[in-house]
């Protein structure tokens, strides 16, 4: 970031106008934003930039680029301001919306004041177009012009062989699998010319061991379990915090080890883009090969840091369309009178079985994402859920198999240990979330909360 500070913006425009249309593209306008980000390091107080390990070797972007970054940055954040406004909109909050109870927080009434009617139908139309321009006059072209000065990259950080995707973005109901955007399938060793049945239900595919993890089971930690028997009993073993370095050889987690078929598993974007590669869906096929022909790399660079990283871009690109298409066909069903927003038959008490076993699989942003629940006298008798940074980031397995964060790590260049910027960089191309991976309790071991129905 402190290298924009010497940037020419005459140079930063020429660059900027080289990639893309996007209008603020003058040298007056990145004149002001150098002159922004003097101000802003002049305090001293760089806020989540302090610790940027700013001239490490491995930064190779010259001054007007860093400056055309840091500049779409700032518009980015001010952008993730009002595209958020259509999860508002339809969900009732961000981030977390009101999904679950009744579909909607509101009915769709076109000339309903308090409903989603046409002016706030309107008002999503245009955010929606905003977002559309915003992907593809700024982040993908920034991805591109980014990713040309990191090409070896392109074989660092590949780690697993292996992809998972459960499959989202229906276009004719959750049951036909084929017709989902995101196709459902799994890839081993690479091989691209064969994607592999998934089956949430099968108690041999998906199942979570503890070997290295701060759990314990009843059966014993060597045993894998399907999420329908799962157990979640905290048993930390570990040494007292702060500490400098874990027992891998030993339980060194709170992320438990999930595992398809045996085989540790990567999830996230670039399994999405590459199931679906395999799969043959055109579209997708169409913006990758692009890509690469752009980027002149090989199809094996997906598999890499690099790949990873522009797995994401890729995606936001087919994801800001695919947001209009969506939205084209809800607003063509309200035109024809179908303003229904949830199944009423399921909601009906005298349908749910006394006793059952059900399981939800989705793509969450990092990936695979699946809930399973058992019911017995009506109630919730097991819940566990398994979600994306539980596959990517897990420990080792009981044969000592690593996750995709250990082993996407096995290889990288480091030009200084005490700055390991090329580390973080493996790691971030995954896009961690680990708070949502963990389950929680206070440092005396005891239970926060305890919710008991019926």
């Amino acid at each position: 970031m402190v290298s924009a500070l010497k940037a020419d913006p005459a140079k930063t425009a020429e660059i900027a106008r080289s990639i893309s249309n996007w209008p603020k593209s003058s040298p007056a306008y990145f004149g002001d934003v150098q002159k922004r980000i003097s101000n802003f390091v002049g305090t001293g107080q760089l806020g989540i930039f302090a610790k940027g390990y700013w001239g490490h070797p491995a930064m190779k972007l010259p001054a007007e680029v860093n400056l055309l970054g840091v500049t779409h940055y700032i518009e980015a954040l001010e952008w993730q301001k009002e595209i958020v406004k259509v999860h508002t909109i339809f969900g009732g909050k961000n981030p977390h919306p009101n999904y679950l109870v009744g579909g909607v927080p509101c009915s769709v009434n076109i000339d309903e004041a308090n409903a989603i009617n046409a002016e706030r139908l309107a008002y999503v139309s245009r955010l929606l177009e905003e977002a559309y321009s915003f992907v593809n006059q700024v982040y993908f072209p920034d991805l591109l012009a980014v990713a040309s000065f990191y090409k070896d990259w392109g074989a660092v950080g590949g780690g697993l062989s292996n992809y998972l995707v459960y499959g989202d973005l229906p276009t004719n109901g959750f049951h036909d699998v084929s017709r989902f955007k995101f196709p459902r399938g799994a890839i081993l060793n690479r091989d691209l010319s064969q994607v592999h049945e998934i089956d949430g239900k099968d108690p041999l595919q998906v199942q979570e061991s503890i070997p290295h993890s701060w759990y314990t089971y009843s059966n014993g930690d060597s045993a894998a379990r399907h999420p329908w028997e799962g157990e979640t009993t905290l048993n930390y073993t570990g040494p007292k915090p702060p500490y400098e370095q874990l027992n891998v050889e030993g339980k060194y987690s709170w992320l438990k080890t999930p595992r398809w078929k045996g085989n540790p598993m990567e999830v996230g974007p670039l399994a999405r883009m590459l199931v679906a590669y395999a799969s043959g869906r055109e579209e997708i096929k169409e913006i990758v090969d692009a890509t690469l022909r752009k980027l002149d790399l090989p199809l094996t660079a997906l598999f890499s840091t690099l790949g990873r990283t522009a797995a994401r871009g890729l995606e936001t690109v087919l994801v800001s369309r695919w947001a209009k298409e969506f939205f084209g066909d809800l607003v063509s069903n309200i035109k024809n009178g179908d303003s229904r927003t949830f199944n009423q038959h399921f909601w009906e008490p005298s349908t749910w079985p006394v006793e059952a076993k059900g399981v939800g699989l989705s793509e969450a942003p990092r990936g695979a994402l699946a809930h399973w629940i058992v019911i017995k006298d009506k109630q919730i008798a097991n819940y566990q859920l398994v979600v994306p940074s539980t596959w990517n980031a897990s420990p080792r397995d009981g044969k000592g198999l690593r996750s995709a964060y250990e082993a996407a790590l096995l290889g990288t260049p480091v030009a200084d240990p005490e700055k390991p910027l090329e580390v973080l960089r493996t790691i971030h191309s995954f896009d961690p979330c680990l708070a949502c991976a963990v389950h929680l309790y206070d440092e005396k071991g005891r239970t926060l909360n305890r919710v008991s129905i019926g």
